[in-house]
């Protein structure tokens, strides 16, 4: 694309100085859209950087295998990072063997539901039967008052039906979880940031994030709703690609077979049928049937798919992106986000609507018999009564607890939940027999500290990048983080806690790892620029492994002598 024409695009006559703002802004970094020194092919659909074989090379690889080597590396990479990842996090998996935090609502929840369809009314103290021998313990026929939708809970009862009512039970698939969310990062990233090595620096790190670490082996619902979530993103970064592609695909190209731009292709043309999108579809309807925060979710990823869409339109020549998308992408769009959502979500009840058992079930034929919907199926105004019960509940739970927090304090880690806590005695439960006082034995849901406070730097580099280098690989990643974390900041009254970071944890990864490459230096950069980025984010990823490591016995309950564990709680607020 020339100047003239790039000038034209962006609303200016040729030649015509940009705006007052553009000028004052470039003190700051800001920069216009990228102009004619990028082919329009390139800008639609970027190409992959090819890894180097240098450092095969250096370690005496032949050729002929470093070229396998770096063809594998887009699978074999993220794959390699999974495969240690999920060996960290199957490590022991049942221990603790107890019924640890929340854990005490979801796994009996999960049972009852793989065995009836809907969750019963566990007796009180039914904990300690459950661990002594599940084989005695009768699911309860009496309905159960739950808060939060099934799906969570049918991954949970998955697991617990491959390997029975045991920790070890219900943590398997909420474990597999953690892990596959690993490899998805991987390939993720690499698709955003067209690095295989980036994508898998952000994996990397979110394998050794000691909140994602400890989620991946308690059975609670936020890591299921995070996976479903990072599942949706990485659906509609695929689309994104596949329909620029087909934008790419319809253009004209000149005698020399450069791209041009065409404003009537780009506004006229219909993308059609775009699988990818309704998956994204699926996976926020099954984030919303996890928990009920997913909506928020929907609501970021819905306007980020639209806004993709109308700047792949300006891209391509569109000089009114914004009508073309309105006429063209927006209702598609909805249909398969927020229709597609919503009828996930609804099929996720299945159980509860075909059991004619579970509670509120027949609150339409009874309580509720009569008013202005009739009409609707008595399941429906059921289940829309249940629903409106719940949010009531949600909206006023307000009551205090111990590790509550202020969505304010997440990213800087001010209060962590105790997810389990014993003081073994001197010679038993592995604490040394030569200890003058109890040790202590704790699971601590605590993000790796050195990898939260880079992503306090790493947010407001993303941000920078968004707003004035026009950077839209770093908008993307903002959304994300925003779309899990400023919810919270509407509802300071309710009772919160720190692990519902979990869900936007992916997307701190992600901005560290653009940070970290923006450490490294761009390829034409001089090799001392280069040595010297290296080393850097290089120290920086061991500092946050070692990190990792020595937090390593309160992420997994291990019993400390209680100086070693006191050395571990760097706050007051930790305790």
């Amino acid at each position: 694309m020339t100047s003239t024409a790039s000038e034209a695009q962006q609303g200016r006559a040729p030649g015509e100085p940009p705006p007052s703002w553009q000028q004052r802004l470039r003190r700051y970094g800001y920069v216009p859209r990228p102009g004619s020194h990028i082919g329009l092919r390139d800008r639609l659909v970027p190409p992959y950087s090819r890894p180097g074989t240098e450092i095969w090379r250096v370690l005496g690889v032949p050729p002929v295998l470093a070229g396998r080597l770096v063809r594998w590396a887009a699978w074999g990479g993220p794959l390699l990072v999974a495969l240690v990842a999920g060996l960290l996090r199957f490590w022991n998996l049942g221990s603790p063997k107890a019924v640890i935090f929340d854990e005490t609502y979801y796994a009996k929840d999960a049972w009852a539901l793989i065995h009836q369809g809907y969750e019963g009314q566990w007796p009180k103290d039914i904990d300690k039967a459950v661990l002594a021998d599940p084989s005695t313990v009768t699911v309860p026929a009496d309905p159960g008052y739950v808060v939060h939708p099934p799906v969570g809970k049918w991954v949970i009862g998955l697991g617990e039906q491959l390997f029975g009512f045991t920790p070890f039970g219900w943590r398997f698939m909420v474990c597999v979880l953690g892990t596959l969310s690993v490899l998805m990062l991987c390939r993720i990233g690499r698709r955003l940031f067209r690095s295989t090595f980036l994508g898998c620096l952000a994996g990397a790190l979110l394998a050794v994030d000691g909140l994602h670490f400890v989620m991946s082996r308690t059975a609670l619902l936020d890591q299921v709703l995070m996976f479903f979530v990072l599942g949706a993103f990485g659906c509609l970064l695929i689309d994104r690609d596949w329909a620029r592609r087909r934008l790419a695909a319809a253009l004209p190209s000149d005698d020399e077979g450069v791209l041009r731009p065409d404003g009537e292709v780009a506004e006229r043309l219909r993308l059609g049928w775009r699988p990818w999108r309704i998956a994204a579809g699926v996976c926020l309807g099954l984030a919303f049937g996890t928990k009920w925060n997913g909506l928020y979710i929907l609501a970021a990823f819905g306007l980020l798919t639209v806004l993709w869409d109308a700047g792949a339109r300006r891209t391509a020549g569109a000089r009114q992106p914004y009508p073309a998308v309105l006429k063209r992408d927006v209702l598609p769009a909805f249909v398969a986000t927020v229709v597609v959502t919503f009828v996930t979500y609804v099929v996720s009840w299945t159980g509860w609507i075909v059991s004619k058992e579970g509670y509120y079930r027949d609150w339409a034929t009874g309580a509720g018999k009569g008013g202005d919907f009739t009409w609707l199926p008595d399941w429906l105004r059921s289940l829309w009564h249940y629903e409106t019960e719940v949010y009531s509940f949600h909206v006023n739970l307000t009551s205090g607890h111990t590790y509550q927090s202020n969505p304010w304090s997440w990213i800087v880690l001010g209060r962590p939940v105790s997810y389990f806590y014993e003081s073994p005695k001197p010679g038993k439960e592995g604490c040394p027999a030569t200890e003058r006082s109890d040790c202590a034995q704790e699971v601590l849901a605590l993000g790796t500290p050195l990898l939260w406070w880079t992503a306090c730097f790493a947010v407001l580099y993303v941000l920078w990048r968004w707003a004035l280098r026009r950077d839209w690989r770093a908008g993307a990643i903002a959304c994300g983080i925003a779309a899990g974390w400023v919810p919270w900041f509407f509802y300071q009254e309710r009772t919160i806690f720190l692990f519902y970071a979990v869900v936007f944890v992916p997307f701190l990864c992600l901005a560290v790892a653009m940070m970290l490459g923006a450490m490294l230096g761009p390829p034409h950069a001089g090799e001392r620029r280069r040595v010297a980025g290296a080393v850097g984010a290089g120290v920086l990823v061991l500092l946050i492994i070692w990190n990792f490591v020595y937090f390593w016995p309160i992420y997994t309950g291990q019993t400390l002598p209680i100086d070693d564990w006191r050395d571990r709680i760097w706050f007051d607020t930790w305790v």
